[in-house]
């Protein structure tokens, strides 16, 4: 009977009473759990006060300028990406390019709206870090900052009008069924978003409370009542729209999908911020980025400074892409084109080859390894993602 009466009660303890046993208790304070951050609390500060350390006016490069010279044995494979980018285009397959923020910051945006408008590129997809100094050189017309020297005294990230106008731009857009990426392209052409009235979103979410978008009015509705935004017309005029790469895939019609992860990027420095509207964001732009997947074959995939979001997104994206094929009788993804471009040296291997085993320090260079197994013939080049990209758009005008 003991037995039983134990048993029973068992499953009701707490976990943390259930490892007291373990527990020194001369080093740990039981009664002091670790409570979360209370961010509604944090300090933030206008964009004026930061010492931004690049400015759009400096950095952008005119995509008709002379590019700088590419490595010789690199030569080879501009012509390859070149002429297998044209042959995409001309069987309508994808040709997607993955970039991180570096690509923006050294000054490619006006080489890619040129890009996408010669229809070159059929899908943009960047991390949070891209779409924030993105959004700050359209409004602000710099960014950047010293991490060391804000880190100490609690600034790092601190900057009310990048966080505030980000949620707004992604929870408005979410009304619409629109991702991360396409709201804020939107946001940023349109100068601001209009937010609807409290009573409105309280009426429609009574009224259809299982409707796809219910979840995003409640996060609407409570940053109404946060004080966070405001209803009515919110106008935010961007003065550099031409040094946005989001603002240009919005205007030609590109999607350009954003991958961000919580607590990366400085939008998560801020009393507004919400997981769940960038997790509701960033998940439908996961299913847009399968939808231009599932059109790479015979495609060309760019991966331009992209070490980890590329190469992560990408392999689980092409197993969603496998499966709903293989399902509907069809064959897996074949036959695309895959150039991976970063700083880093190969690891002294030839990816040509196939990967190296776990024994050579190259098998964990993820954003070669994971690319080399995504069916298709992947390419390695050391190169300056900038000077890739110039050079690239240059020989595509002469092809």
């Amino acid at each position: 009977m003991e037995q039983e009466e134990n048993h029973e009660k068992g499953p009701r303890r707490s976990w943390a009473n259930s490892q007291m046993g373990n527990i020194n208790p001369n080093k740990v304070a039981v009664n002091s759990p670790v409570q979360p951050l209370d961010l509604s609390r944090l300090q933030v500060f206008p964009l004026a006060q930061r010492k931004s350390l690049t400015r759009a006016d400096d950095i952008l490069i005119d995509p008709e300028s002379e590019p700088k010279e590419l490595r010789p044995d690199l030569i080879p494979l501009v012509a390859r990406s070149v002429a297998d980018i044209l042959r995409a285009r001309d069987q309508q397959a994808s040709v997607m390019l993955i970039y991180g923020a570096h690509l923006l910051r050294n000054g490619a945006a006006l080489i890619l709206d040129r890009m996408m408008e010669k229809g070159w590129l059929t899908h943009l997809a960047t991390n949070g870090a891209g779409t924030i100094h993105d959004w700050e050189y359209a409004w602000f017309g710099a960014s950047t900052e010293s991490v060391e020297m804000n880190m100490a005294s609690g600034t790092f990230g601190t900057w009310h009008e990048t966080a505030t106008n980000i949620h707004l731009a992604i929870m408005v857009g979410a009304l619409s069924g629109l991702g991360y990426g396409c709201s804020l392209g939107k946001f940023i052409c349109e100068d601001g978003a209009t937010v609807p009235l409290a009573t409105h979103l309280e009426a429609a979410i009574r009224a259809e409370p299982s409707h796809p978008h219910s979840a995003a009015r409640v996060d609407l509705l409570r940053a109404l009542i946060t004080g966070h935004v405001q209803p009515g017309r919110n106008t935010v005029i961007h003065r550099w729209k031409h040094a946005s790469i989001l603002a240009s895939a919005w205007r030609h019609g590109v999607p350009l999908t954003v991958h961000p992860g919580i607590g990366y990027d400085i939008i998560s420095n801020h009393p507004i911020f919400n997981g769940g509207v960038i997790g509701r964001a960033g998940e439908w732009d996961f299913k847009l980025f399968g939808g231009s997947l599932d059109r790479l074959e015979n495609g060309v995939a760019l991966s331009v400074g992209s070490a980890i979001m590329g190469p992560q997104v990408f392999e689980k994206s092409i197993s969603c892409v496998n499966n709903l094929r293989l399902q509907a009788g069809r064959e897996a993804l074949s036959g695309h084109s895959i150039y991976v471009v970063d700083l880093q040296d190969s690891g002294g291997w030839d990816w040509s080859k196939g990967e190296p085993p776990k024994t050579n320090p190259a098998y964990y260079l993820r954003f070669c390894k994971s690319f080399s197994r995504m069916g298709g013939a992947m390419h390695y080049l050391q190169c300056d993602n900038v000077t890739f990209v110039h050079n690239l758009y240059r020989e595509l005008l002469k092809a």
